[in-house]
């Protein structure tokens, strides 16, 4: 009798304000790294560590995931935490998805700086008991702060923290929000669709410059557009 083989599902959360081709690109190659069979992109309805901080409305930000993940045969989007009430846990959010997939192995993709604060998450145990987590790096990454966890949550969850060097994981959502509210161009930052959805939104533009919505045109980036943060606090 021939062993089924082993079932992988990717579980990506973030604000997603916006998605941007950073996380893109740390999603797809989470998926060949990890032989995932989906990976499912969860934007979060209240993140907790935002709280009092501006964010888009969930509507516009899932909306956006929707149309950056549109054209991959294997990414797909959850409205799980939108539709949740209170603020958005990922332990709570693995749970969920381990009651979808019992039989599948979950992999919890996210920042290597994120996992850094990981025991400031709530239920930290409980998520590293349900899922494996993993932390995306930019190359070059100091990963020898990781190596000190394993003394914060044991040998044997802190081997299921499992680094992931990632290419072009600069690219800060915080900075294309501000690139936009200068009326800079975000084109290759972005997939297509989401930025006309956000020009014809007029997404993240000042107030008085919402009106007309006219066209930014391609313009020359001025100052920093990339950041080496990846991670919750910045999705």
């Amino acid at each position: 009798m021939s062993q089924s083989p082993t079932d992988n599902i990717g579980i990506m959360g973030g604000t997603f304000d916006p998605i941007h081709l950073g996380h893109l690109v740390t999603a797809e190659t989470a998926r060949q790294a990890f032989h995932l069979r989906k990976v499912i992109f969860v934007p979060a309805g209240r993140p907790p560590h935002k709280e009092g901080q501006p964010i888009t409305d969930a509507g516009h930000r899932y909306m956006m995931t929707v149309l950056a993940t549109l054209s991959h045969p294997d990414f797909y989007v959850d409205r799980v935490e939108i539709e949740r009430e209170g603020p958005s846990y990922s332990a709570d959010t693995v749970a969920y998805f381990s009651e979808q997939y019992p039989d599948s192995n979950l992999y919890f993709i996210t920042g290597a700086d994120a996992v850094l604060e990981i025991c400031s998450w709530r239920n930290c145990h409980r998520l590293l008991s349900m899922c494996r987590v993993v932390a995306a790096t930019r190359p070059g990454y100091d990963l020898a702060g990781l190596g000190r966890l394993a003394g914060i949550v044991g040998e044997d969850l802190f081997h299921r923290i499992l680094p992931l060097e990632v290419p072009a994981l600069a690219i800060s959502s915080s900075d294309l929000r501000r690139q936009v509210a200068r009326g800079k161009s975000i084109r290759y930052l972005v997939p297509q669709a989401v930025e006309e959805y956000i020009r014809k939104q007029g997404l993240y533009r000042k107030p008085r410059e919402r009106r007309g919505a006219a066209g930014w045109g391609v313009v020359h980036i001025e100052g920093p557009i990339l950041s080496g943060k990846a991670g919750e606090e910045d999705g």
